[in-house]
Protein backbone atom coordinates (compact mmCIF):
# COMPACT_ATOMS: atom_id res chain seq x y z
CA UNK A 1 0.00 0.00 0.00
CA UNK A 2 1.34 3.64 -0.98
CA UNK A 3 2.00 5.60 1.36
CA UNK A 4 -0.42 8.29 2.70
CA UNK A 5 0.99 11.94 3.30
CA UNK A 6 -0.86 15.18 4.18
CA UNK A 7 -1.10 17.19 0.57
CA UNK A 8 -0.19 16.43 -2.91
CA UNK A 9 0.02 19.22 -5.22
CA UNK A 10 -1.68 18.30 -8.89
CA UNK A 11 0.15 20.85 -11.64
CA UNK A 12 -0.67 20.53 -15.23
CA UNK A 13 1.50 21.66 -17.28
CA UNK A 14 1.84 22.80 -21.45
CA UNK A 15 5.15 24.93 -22.12
CA UNK A 16 6.28 26.30 -18.72
CA UNK A 17 9.61 25.49 -18.66
CA UNK A 18 10.82 29.08 -16.68
CA UNK A 19 8.27 28.87 -14.51
CA UNK A 20 8.56 25.39 -12.89
CA UNK A 21 11.62 25.65 -11.40
CA UNK A 22 10.55 28.90 -9.46
CA UNK A 23 6.87 27.29 -8.80
CA UNK A 24 8.64 24.19 -7.33
CA UNK A 25 10.86 26.11 -5.44
CA UNK A 26 7.97 28.11 -3.79
CA UNK A 27 5.66 25.15 -2.89
CA UNK A 28 8.26 23.51 -1.37
CA UNK A 29 9.32 26.19 1.27
CA UNK A 30 5.28 26.71 2.11
CA UNK A 31 5.52 22.82 2.86
CA UNK A 32 8.16 22.82 4.67
CA UNK A 33 7.19 25.93 6.89
CA UNK A 34 4.27 24.19 7.71
CA UNK A 35 5.50 21.02 8.25
CA UNK A 36 3.27 19.44 5.84
CA UNK A 37 4.10 15.86 4.04
CA UNK A 38 3.53 16.27 0.45
CA UNK A 39 4.50 15.20 -2.83
CA UNK A 40 4.04 17.57 -6.54
CA UNK A 41 2.78 15.90 -8.55
CA UNK A 42 4.17 17.54 -12.78
CA UNK A 43 1.60 16.45 -15.47
CA UNK A 44 3.42 17.20 -18.92
CA UNK A 45 0.21 17.68 -21.16
CA UNK A 46 2.47 17.04 -24.22
CA UNK A 47 4.84 20.24 -24.40
CA UNK A 48 6.73 21.13 -27.02
CA UNK A 49 8.97 23.01 -24.79
CA UNK A 50 11.62 21.89 -22.52
CA UNK A 51 9.06 21.39 -19.95
CA UNK A 52 9.72 17.95 -19.41
CA UNK A 53 13.98 18.09 -19.58
CA UNK A 54 13.13 20.77 -16.40
CA UNK A 55 10.95 18.04 -14.59
CA UNK A 56 13.59 15.88 -14.82
CA UNK A 57 16.30 18.04 -13.15
CA UNK A 58 14.31 19.35 -10.65
CA UNK A 59 13.31 15.71 -9.44
CA UNK A 60 16.97 14.90 -9.54
CA UNK A 61 17.49 17.78 -6.39
CA UNK A 62 13.63 17.37 -4.88
CA UNK A 63 12.08 13.76 -4.10
CA UNK A 64 9.04 15.07 -3.31
CA UNK A 65 8.57 15.88 -7.06
CA UNK A 66 7.01 13.56 -9.58
CA UNK A 67 6.54 13.68 -13.09
CA UNK A 68 4.12 12.38 -15.70
CA UNK A 69 4.48 12.89 -19.12
CA UNK A 70 1.93 12.60 -22.51
CA UNK A 71 3.18 11.93 -25.69
CA UNK A 72 1.16 14.53 -27.02
CA UNK A 73 -0.96 17.49 -25.91
CA UNK A 74 -4.57 16.00 -24.60
CA UNK A 75 -6.13 18.90 -22.33
CA UNK A 76 -5.88 20.32 -19.26
CA UNK A 77 -8.69 17.76 -17.87
CA UNK A 78 -6.66 14.35 -18.96
CA UNK A 79 -3.80 15.82 -17.24
CA UNK A 80 -5.78 16.75 -13.80
CA UNK A 81 -8.08 13.43 -13.63
CA UNK A 82 -4.38 11.63 -14.18
CA UNK A 83 -2.72 13.11 -11.42
CA UNK A 84 -6.01 12.63 -9.24
CA UNK A 85 -5.84 9.07 -9.86
CA UNK A 86 -2.15 9.29 -9.41
CA UNK A 87 -2.02 11.14 -6.13
CA UNK A 88 -1.63 10.09 -2.31
CA UNK A 89 -2.07 13.06 -0.24
CA UNK A 90 -5.12 13.59 2.27
CA UNK A 91 -5.94 16.58 0.16
CA UNK A 92 -5.12 17.19 -3.40
CA UNK A 93 -4.22 20.75 -4.40
CA UNK A 94 -4.63 21.57 -8.19
CA UNK A 95 -2.81 24.81 -9.58
CA UNK A 96 -1.53 25.91 -12.87
CA UNK A 97 1.68 26.06 -13.71
CA UNK A 98 2.09 29.79 -15.25
CA UNK A 99 2.16 31.08 -11.07
CA UNK A 100 -1.05 32.89 -11.49
CA UNK A 101 -1.84 31.02 -8.54
CA UNK A 102 0.37 31.40 -5.35
CA UNK A 103 1.19 28.38 -3.20
CA UNK A 104 1.08 30.96 0.16
CA UNK A 105 -2.92 30.11 0.05
CA UNK A 106 -2.36 25.98 0.22
CA UNK A 107 -2.36 26.28 3.89
CA UNK A 108 -5.61 27.73 4.28
CA UNK A 109 -7.18 25.85 1.21
CA UNK A 110 -5.88 22.69 3.64
CA UNK A 111 -7.46 23.80 6.80
CA UNK A 112 -10.80 24.47 5.30
CA UNK A 113 -11.09 20.88 3.73
CA UNK A 114 -9.14 18.96 6.76
CA UNK A 115 -10.70 21.24 9.52
CA UNK A 116 -13.54 22.77 7.74
CA UNK A 117 -15.59 19.57 6.56
CA UNK A 118 -15.43 20.85 3.38
CA UNK A 119 -15.06 18.40 0.05
CA UNK A 120 -13.83 21.27 -2.20
CA UNK A 121 -12.67 24.14 -1.36
CA UNK A 122 -12.36 26.57 -4.88
CA UNK A 123 -10.54 29.76 -5.24
CA UNK A 124 -12.01 32.70 -6.42
CA UNK A 125 -9.98 35.42 -8.03
CA UNK A 126 -12.06 38.49 -7.04
CA UNK A 127 -8.96 40.94 -7.98
CA UNK A 128 -7.84 39.87 -11.64
CA UNK A 129 -4.47 40.63 -13.66
CA UNK A 130 -6.52 39.87 -17.10
CA UNK A 131 -7.56 42.39 -19.97
CA UNK A 132 -10.90 43.17 -19.67
CA UNK A 133 -11.56 40.60 -23.00
CA UNK A 134 -11.12 37.80 -20.59
CA UNK A 135 -12.67 39.23 -17.43
CA UNK A 136 -16.21 40.00 -18.42
CA UNK A 137 -17.22 37.49 -20.68
CA UNK A 138 -15.55 35.09 -17.80
CA UNK A 139 -17.87 36.91 -15.35
CA UNK A 140 -20.63 36.31 -17.63
CA UNK A 141 -19.70 32.74 -17.78
CA UNK A 142 -19.98 32.15 -13.97
CA UNK A 143 -22.70 33.83 -13.79
CA UNK A 144 -24.56 31.19 -16.10
CA UNK A 145 -22.77 28.05 -14.67
CA UNK A 146 -23.82 29.42 -10.96
CA UNK A 147 -27.11 29.91 -12.26
CA UNK A 148 -27.39 26.14 -14.07
CA UNK A 149 -26.02 24.43 -11.47
CA UNK A 150 -27.60 25.85 -8.09
CA UNK A 151 -23.39 25.90 -6.53
CA UNK A 152 -22.63 29.45 -5.30
CA UNK A 153 -19.33 29.90 -6.93
CA UNK A 154 -17.95 32.91 -8.17
CA UNK A 155 -15.17 31.44 -10.07
CA UNK A 156 -15.59 27.94 -11.78
CA UNK A 157 -12.68 28.16 -13.58
CA UNK A 158 -9.83 29.29 -11.15
CA UNK A 159 -7.35 26.41 -10.85
CA UNK A 160 -6.51 26.64 -7.98
CA UNK A 161 -8.64 24.10 -5.60
CA UNK A 162 -8.44 22.17 -2.99
CA UNK A 163 -10.12 18.29 -2.16
CA UNK A 164 -10.48 15.59 -0.12
CA UNK A 165 -8.85 12.45 -1.49
CA UNK A 166 -11.92 10.77 -1.76
CA UNK A 167 -13.26 13.13 -4.09
CA UNK A 168 -10.59 13.52 -6.82
CA UNK A 169 -10.48 9.24 -6.46
CA UNK A 170 -14.27 9.26 -7.33
CA UNK A 171 -14.76 11.55 -10.23
CA UNK A 172 -13.30 11.24 -14.29
CA UNK A 173 -12.90 14.77 -16.13
CA UNK A 174 -12.37 13.98 -19.47
CA UNK A 175 -12.53 16.63 -22.98
CA UNK A 176 -13.00 19.93 -21.08
CA UNK A 177 -14.68 19.41 -17.87
CA UNK A 178 -12.20 20.36 -15.86
CA UNK A 179 -14.04 23.96 -15.73
CA UNK A 180 -17.13 21.94 -13.77
CA UNK A 181 -15.61 20.16 -11.41
CA UNK A 182 -17.55 21.49 -8.50
CA UNK A 183 -20.88 20.20 -10.86
CA UNK A 184 -19.40 17.09 -10.90
CA UNK A 185 -18.48 16.42 -7.45
CA UNK A 186 -22.02 17.53 -6.70
CA UNK A 187 -23.65 15.28 -9.28
CA UNK A 188 -21.41 12.50 -7.44
CA UNK A 189 -22.79 13.40 -3.93
CA UNK A 190 -19.89 15.47 -2.79
CA UNK A 191 -22.23 18.57 -2.33
CA UNK A 192 -20.18 20.36 0.88
CA UNK A 193 -18.55 23.16 -1.56
CA UNK A 194 -16.71 26.24 -0.44
CA UNK A 195 -15.17 29.16 -1.84
CA UNK A 196 -11.42 30.95 -0.93
CA UNK A 197 -10.92 34.21 -2.45
CA UNK A 198 -7.57 33.95 -3.42
CA UNK A 199 -4.62 35.94 -4.86
CA UNK A 200 -3.97 36.47 -8.71
CA UNK A 201 -0.66 37.36 -9.73
CA UNK A 202 0.50 38.79 -13.11
CA UNK A 203 1.75 36.27 -15.78
CA UNK A 204 5.24 36.47 -15.36
CA UNK A 205 6.15 34.34 -17.97
CA UNK A 206 4.92 32.83 -21.65
CA UNK A 207 1.53 33.32 -23.03
CA UNK A 208 -1.72 32.61 -21.62
CA UNK A 209 -3.23 29.62 -23.85
CA UNK A 210 -6.85 31.73 -23.32
CA UNK A 211 -8.84 32.11 -26.59
CA UNK A 212 -12.32 32.85 -27.31
CA UNK A 213 -13.37 29.06 -28.41
CA UNK A 214 -13.21 28.26 -24.55
CA UNK A 215 -16.38 29.87 -23.97
CA UNK A 216 -18.44 28.25 -27.08
CA UNK A 217 -17.20 24.88 -25.86
CA UNK A 218 -17.80 25.81 -22.29
CA UNK A 219 -20.84 26.59 -22.35
CA UNK A 220 -21.80 23.71 -24.70
CA UNK A 221 -20.02 21.55 -21.57
CA UNK A 222 -21.92 23.32 -19.51
CA UNK A 223 -25.38 21.77 -21.14
CA UNK A 224 -23.68 18.42 -21.88
CA UNK A 225 -23.14 17.66 -18.30
CA UNK A 226 -26.28 19.23 -16.55
CA UNK A 227 -27.90 17.04 -18.63
CA UNK A 228 -25.85 13.99 -17.95
CA UNK A 229 -25.58 14.98 -14.30
CA UNK A 230 -29.51 15.19 -14.36
CA UNK A 231 -30.91 12.33 -16.52
CA UNK A 232 -27.47 9.79 -16.54
CA UNK A 233 -30.21 7.07 -14.19
CA UNK A 234 -33.85 8.34 -15.25
CA UNK A 235 -33.60 9.10 -18.67
CA UNK A 236 -37.41 8.35 -19.13
CA UNK A 237 -37.68 11.00 -17.08
CA UNK A 238 -36.59 13.35 -19.81
CA UNK A 239 -37.55 11.99 -23.06
CA UNK A 240 -40.54 10.00 -21.93
CA UNK A 241 -41.88 13.51 -20.95
CA UNK A 242 -41.13 15.17 -23.95
CA UNK A 243 -42.09 11.90 -26.05
CA UNK A 244 -46.03 11.99 -24.20
CA UNK A 245 -46.06 15.34 -24.49
CA UNK A 246 -45.21 15.19 -28.10
CA UNK A 247 -47.74 12.05 -28.76
CA UNK A 248 -50.71 13.51 -27.05
CA UNK A 249 -50.76 16.58 -28.40
CA UNK A 250 -50.61 14.96 -32.62
CA UNK A 251 -53.14 12.68 -31.20
CA UNK A 252 -55.84 15.00 -29.73
CA UNK A 253 -55.46 17.37 -33.03
CA UNK A 254 -55.85 14.28 -35.11
CA UNK A 255 -58.89 13.88 -33.26
CA UNK A 256 -60.16 16.90 -33.01
CA UNK A 257 -60.15 17.12 -37.05
CA UNK A 258 -61.44 14.16 -37.13
CA UNK A 259 -64.37 14.85 -35.03
CA UNK A 260 -64.73 18.58 -36.80
CA UNK A 261 -64.94 16.84 -40.18
CA UNK A 262 -67.41 13.83 -39.14
CA UNK A 263 -69.61 16.88 -37.42
CA UNK A 264 -70.05 19.09 -40.10
CA UNK A 265 -70.38 16.09 -42.88
CA UNK A 266 -73.25 14.22 -40.96
CA UNK A 267 -74.91 16.99 -38.53
CA UNK A 268 -74.21 20.78 -40.51
CA UNK A 269 -74.38 18.98 -44.22
CA UNK A 270 -71.49 21.26 -44.82
CA UNK A 271 -68.84 20.26 -47.16
CA UNK A 272 -65.30 20.37 -45.61
CA UNK A 273 -61.61 19.55 -47.01
CA UNK A 274 -60.43 16.47 -45.98
CA UNK A 275 -58.05 15.83 -43.05
CA UNK A 276 -54.92 15.17 -45.36
CA UNK A 277 -55.76 18.31 -47.26
CA UNK A 278 -55.04 20.63 -44.12
CA UNK A 279 -51.62 21.62 -42.78
CA UNK A 280 -52.70 21.13 -39.37
CA UNK A 281 -52.93 17.42 -40.24
CA UNK A 282 -49.22 16.82 -40.87
CA UNK A 283 -48.27 19.01 -37.65
CA UNK A 284 -49.91 16.56 -35.59
CA UNK A 285 -48.38 13.81 -37.38
CA UNK A 286 -45.07 14.76 -37.00
CA UNK A 287 -45.89 15.13 -33.51
CA UNK A 288 -47.09 11.64 -33.00
CA UNK A 289 -44.24 10.48 -34.90
CA UNK A 290 -41.66 12.38 -32.43
CA UNK A 291 -43.49 11.27 -29.30
CA UNK A 292 -43.25 7.84 -30.19
CA UNK A 293 -39.46 8.33 -31.53
CA UNK A 294 -38.54 10.48 -27.91
CA UNK A 295 -39.87 7.98 -25.87
CA UNK A 296 -38.14 4.81 -27.35
CA UNK A 297 -35.37 7.12 -27.31
CA UNK A 298 -36.34 7.33 -23.26
CA UNK A 299 -37.28 3.71 -23.03
CA UNK A 300 -33.23 2.27 -24.92
CA UNK A 301 -31.64 4.93 -22.60
CA UNK A 302 -33.08 3.37 -19.29
CA UNK A 303 -31.96 0.11 -20.31
CA UNK A 304 -28.40 1.36 -20.67
CA UNK A 305 -28.76 2.78 -17.37
CA UNK A 306 -30.22 -0.16 -15.77
CA UNK A 307 -27.11 -2.61 -17.35
CA UNK A 308 -24.43 0.59 -16.34
CA UNK A 309 -25.65 0.72 -12.69
CA UNK A 310 -25.56 -3.20 -12.23
CA UNK A 311 -22.00 -3.11 -13.38
CA UNK A 312 -20.94 -0.31 -10.56
CA UNK A 313 -23.99 0.24 -8.52
CA UNK A 314 -23.49 2.56 -5.99
CA UNK A 315 -20.49 4.63 -5.09
CA UNK A 316 -18.83 3.62 -1.61
CA UNK A 317 -16.99 5.93 -0.09
CA UNK A 318 -16.70 4.68 4.15
CA UNK A 319 -17.30 1.04 5.65
CA UNK A 320 -17.28 0.62 8.92
CA UNK A 321 -16.60 -3.20 11.01
CA UNK A 322 -16.35 -4.51 7.42
CA UNK A 323 -12.85 -5.67 5.22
Amino acid sequence: MSERIDISVVVPLYNEEESLPELCSWISRVMKEHGFTYEIIMVDDGSSDRSWSVVRQLFETNPHIRGIRFNRNYGKSAALNTGFHASRGQVVISMDADLQDSPDEVPELFKMVTAGGYDLVSGWKRKRHDPIGKTVPSKFFNWVTRKISGIPLHDFNCGLKAYRSEVVKNINIYGEMHRYIPVIAKWRGFSSIGEKVVQHRPRKYGETKFGWQRFVTGFLDLISITFVSKFRQKPMHFFGVLGALSFIFGFFITLWMIGWKVYNNWYLHESVRAVTDQPLFFLALVALIIGVQLFMTGFIAEMLAMISERENKYLVIEKVGLH
